[in-house]
């Protein structure tokens, strides 16, 4: 509970205010913004959904957009969960734990989990995953009805801190030299991708810039480099 003290979750809060801001200005009420917050635990899909919301979109396309968003967790939960299992762990407490694995909560558990005793892992990984998720959702709470003391300028200098936390979390957990080069490569389509197909640049950019990094890392290990 007190890796809720690391920088990782503080800039996490914080862009939490920044998302309650939007909220209210997209027209939800404070009780659905922290409903969202503590079900669905991806900022970036709260934020494709208040943004569904805004531009009026269906049922139907606005879950597909917040599914898709999240289908990005499924490789961290994959690769998290086999340093999370320990001796006699219930896949029940697993499949409760796996709802909590977003990017901080991956980053802060790759750094710790090696040094925490196997047997403990679930019982670290929850209390951390637990408190930050409760914190957020009370953060939200909290603030949706302060926002509208606050420029919009300021809300959105918080909302701004998510991706730029994302980009350096990831770089920094990085455990490989390739995956490291596919976050700048895709930093470097995105002008290109964008000019191409505006609607599609991220995703192109992740495509291309994936791609090309992993023709460099295999070029650079045929050739005896390290990876």
């Amino acid at each position: 509970m007190r890796q809720v003290l690391s920088a990782p979750a503080l800039i996490l809060i914080v862009a939490h205010l920044g998302f309650a801001g939007l909220a209210r200005e997209a027209g939800v009420t404070w009780v659905q913004a922290t409903f969202m917050v503590a079900t669905i635990w991806a900022l970036p899909a709260n934020l494709i959904l208040l943004g569904a919301i805004t531009a009026g979109l269906s049922l139907a396309a606005t879950a597909l957009a917040v599914g898709l968003s999240s289908l990005r967790l499924m490789p961290m939960v994959i690769a998290l969960m086999p340093d999370l299992r320990g001796p006699g762990s219930r896949k029940a407490t697993l499949l409760f734990l796996s709802h909590f694995i977003a990017v901080t909560a991956w980053v802060v558990a790759l750094a710790k989990l090696p040094h925490v005793p196997p047997e403990r892992r679930t019982a670290f990984f929850g209390g951390f995953a637990v408190t930050l998720t409760a914190l957020n959702t009370m953060a939200v709470a909290l603030a949706f009805n302060l926002m509208g003391q606050l420029p919009a300028l300021a809300t959105g200098a918080f909302a701004f801190l998510t991706p730029v936390y994302f980009l350096t979390s990831l770089y920094g957990s990085a455990r490989e030299t390739a995956s490291r080069l596919a976050l700048l490569t895709g930093l470097l389509a995105i002008p290109i991708a964008n000019w191409l197909a505006p609607e599609f640049d991220i995703l192109l950019a992740g495509l291309a810039g994936g791609a090309i990094a992993h023709l460099l890392a295999r070029t650079k290990l045929a050739r005896g480099g390290v990876r």
